[in-house]
């Protein structure tokens, strides 16, 4: 072989091994794919809670999730950075807030747990409100922030790697004013969706903006026009993401954003007796907008899992699957709350406990 053939056979080589490790990169987040066929929901092709049956109920294509929406957490105030500050360090830390979420996962996973919701713009530390702390994925025009990615994309692989779904939120109220004008909002929307695909990644269920119907600044985040951004990010990427948004507590979504969404949200935050859960179910299914698709509450800030009747099992009862809403009640110890920042992602509190063994009796695992 003479020195030129070498050369040509060297070169293809290399580019061969380019485009295998081009191949591998693309691949390493498609080990998790979540789809939803009728009402029910898919992992990896195969139906959640196979076979599962719990109490008289079908529990096979069901997606039980907890509302763990601060995993990228931070505050850029530095006037109200210091209220989130460890008990132990006396310090906030964003990269210590996302470590000990990822590593906290696997043991959700373990007691059943297929999904969880996430937030770009977080949810309210305190549980409820917003006072002052500038907590966003975005900046002023909608361009993404590096840090807040570096977190989110360390959460995302993890959850591919153990097969779990994430539920990703874009927009929260009282953070969706830090973008200046209408414009930002499309181009963080597309920023972010865009690179989501550049990712591959495929255990993506998308929720456009928390609670669209609570104090939305910008009006393309409000019912009347938020089906604009669903429809959008289905084009963007060919259908292949599932998305849809969500309504505050015991109130029905607008037809016109059940018909735009592949899965419809609702939160049973406001819902005092689980009677109300099913009739929520039953509203949703009655709308003129429905067809055939899955239900999922994302929100839901009751409990009571030891009584005869709670919301949970009504949810189940109805068909519809379940979200644990869970935050820091003034006066609790650090180790409460799910949503409460700081956090303790482990499953630490009593509250934590009860979901996570009644979840497991539930799916059997």
């Amino acid at each position: 072989m003479n020195a030129t053939k070498i050369k040509w056979f060297v070169f293809f080589g290399l580019l061969i091994s380019v485009f295998s490790l081009s191949s591998c990169e693309k691949e390493e987040h498609k080990k998790t794919v979540v789809a939803i066929k009728g009402e029910q929901f898919y992992i990896n092709d195969e139906i959640t809670y196979k076979n599962r049956n719990w109490e008289g109920n079908k529990i096979e294509g069901l997606l039980f999730n907890s509302r763990m929406v601060q995993g990228v957490f931070d505050d850029l105030n530095p006037d109200t950075r210091d209220n989130f500050k460890y008990p132990d360090t006396q310090v906030w830390d964003p990269e210590r807030n996302t470590n000990e979420f990822i590593a906290a996962m696997p043991d959700w996973k373990s007691h059943g747990l297929l999904a969880f919701t996430l937030n770009l713009q977080g949810g309210s530390p305190l549980g409820y409100g917003n006072y002052g702390w500038v907590n966003t994925a975005f900046d002023s025009i909608g361009n993404l922030r590096p840090k807040y990615i570096n977190r989110l994309e360390k959460i995302l692989d993890k959850a591919d790697d153990i097969g779990m779904v994430v539920i990703l939120g874009y927009f929260y109220f009282g953070q969706d004013d830090q973008l200046k004008d209408e414009q930002a909002v499309l181009n963080a929307v597309d920023n972010i969706t865009n690179w989501l695909l550049k990712k591959s990644y495929s255990n993506l269920l998308i929720e456009i903006n928390n609670e669209c119907d609570i104090n939305y600044e910008h009006k393309i985040l409000q019912p009347e026009r938020v089906s604009e951004l669903i429809e959008r990010v289905k084009k963007m990427t060919d259908n292949k993401f599932l998305v849809s948004t969500s309504f505050a507590g015991n109130r029905v979504p607008t037809s016109n954003i059940i018909q735009s969404s592949d899965f419809v949200l609702i939160h049973g935050n406001g819902i005092e007796e689980p009677e109300g859960i099913k009739v929520l179910v039953e509203k949703v299914r009655a709308s003129e907008g429905y067809y055939t698709k899955p239900i999922l509450f994302n929100e839901d800030d009751h409990f009571d899992f030891d009584k005869e009747s709670y919301n949970l099992k009504t949810s189940i009862e109805s068909y519809a699957s379940w979200g644990f809403f869970d935050f820091r009640k003034e006066g609790e110890p650090f180790e409460s709350g799910f949503q409460s920042i700081p956090t303790d992602w482990k499953i630490s509190s009593e509250r934590k406990k009860a979901f996570f063994y009644k979840l497991k009796e539930i799916t059997g695992y």
